[in-house]
């Protein structure tokens, strides 16, 4: 009997689930959930889908229950297991920066730095780095782990507590001031070891990879079309900046080109009208779902 292929990916559910799928849907794979269900569909049928907790998914990838994940660097880190990091990826809930996990006091605490936190009890989701990081720190404090609604917490519930932020806009809300940066932690995708060591799943696992570090790359970037006259060539290619060198094709009217080329998003609305202005004609943007290099 053959044995069936199946490559079982963990997705993290929760705050990064909603842009996990879209990225994944950028990427080429179409995954479908139901309310109720743990297990989306997924239209690969040589991939099994579950959402599980970030927290969790370190664990259950080195422990081979899953074979690849998607989940922050801070809990592999904080979970303290042996599993192979396959590569980066630049996105989170809310931007495509790193999160920081940050040690954070009320405004009105009298407490200025970390030391201050000698004898103080601190509450926080990450509680092995966290002590971790006192312990680095020369400090003794008493560490709780926290169900949620941390930032709530301080002062009546805790001293300080540690938590992952983006913007900080949610600390600020609740009146806190930051004092330090207790880790820096990216979206990563990990790999069970042995998973690595199988030549399919380490194909499968990837492939996955390429294509999804492609989609995060289009999101920063569109394609541009346009038409411009031979002789302003080499005045347009200065304008637009191409991702390695634009693509240059010829119309019917030998007098004119067509140049197609590749650009950051942000700078779109700059050169545009510059392009205009210098003559282009039937400039056409549009977005990308993958850049590979």
């Amino acid at each position: 009997m053959i044995e069936e292929k199946k490559l079982k990916l963990g997705i993290p559910k929760g705050s990064l689930e909603e842009k996990t799928i879209e990225l994944f849907g950028k990427a080429g794979y179409k995954i479908i959930r139901s309310s109720r269900s743990y297990f989306p569909k997924i239209d690969d049928p040589e991939i099994d889908v579950m959402l599980v907790r970030p927290q969790e998914i370190p664990r259950y990838v080195c422990d081979g229950i899953l074979d690849t994940g998607i989940c922050g660097k801070d809990w592999v880190i904080e979970n303290k297991v042996d599993v192979f990091e396959v590569c980066g990826l630049s996105y989170s809930k809310d931007t495509n920066l790193p999160a920081r996990w940050v040690l954070a006091v009320p405004e009105d605490s009298p407490i200025k730095e970390p030391k201050g936190l000698n004898n103080k009890t601190i509450a926080t989701e990450l509680v092995q780095v966290t002590k971790d990081y006192l312990k680095n720190k020369g400090i003794s404090a008493n560490v709780e782990f926290s169900w949620g609604a941390t930032e709530a917490k301080p002062p009546l519930l805790c001293d300080a507590i540690v938590e992952l932020v983006e913007t900080g806009t949610t600390l600020f809300a609740h009146k806190l001031k930051i004092i330090d940066t207790v880790l820096v932690s990216m979206t990563v995708l990990i790999a069970n070891k042995d998973a690595m060591n199988n030549e399919w799943k380490k194909g499968e696992i990837e492939k996955i990879a390429i294509l999804l570090k492609g989609a995060l790359e289009s999101y920063k970037k569109v394609g541009l079309k346009m038409n411009l006259r031979k002789e302003n060539l080499d005045k347009i290619i200065k304008i637009v900046p191409a991702l390695r060198k634009p693509t240059i094709s010829y119309l019917t009217d030998e007098d004119w080109l067509a140049l197609e080329t590749v650009v950051d998003e942000e700078i779109v609305r700059k050169i545009i009208p510059e392009l205009k202005r210098n003559g282009v004609e039937g400039i056409v943007e549009y977005p990308l779902n993958k850049i590979v290099y």
